[in-house]
């Protein structure tokens, strides 16, 4: 009977460190591109202020690196659902 406990207990605990184990790695893949984001954000700014005329260019290439650096999250993201899966 005790036997039977500890492999469910086992299995139980198997199971919540998979969970955790995927909340570490989404909260660490989602650091990094968050301060890759307000980088790339604060030099666009920096750059449109200092000469405006090019404030199309500097905003589009802004966008772009934002949409590379949220790539990363993603990733991140999914990568916890293999963790757990």
């Amino acid at each position: 009977m005790i036997n039977v406990l500890a492999a469910q207990n086992q299995g139980e605990l198997s199971a919540g460190l998979k969970t955790v184990g995927a909340g570490i790695v989404y909260g660490g893949a989602a650091i990094g591109p968050g301060i890759g984001i307000g980088i790339v954000v604060g030099n666009a700014i920096s750059a449109m202020s200092r000469q405006p005329e090019t404030a199309g260019m500097v905003r589009t290439t802004m966008f772009l690196g934002i949409a590379l650096t949220e790539a990363l999250a993603l990733f991140g993201f999914v990568l916890s659902f293999l963790l757990k899966g």
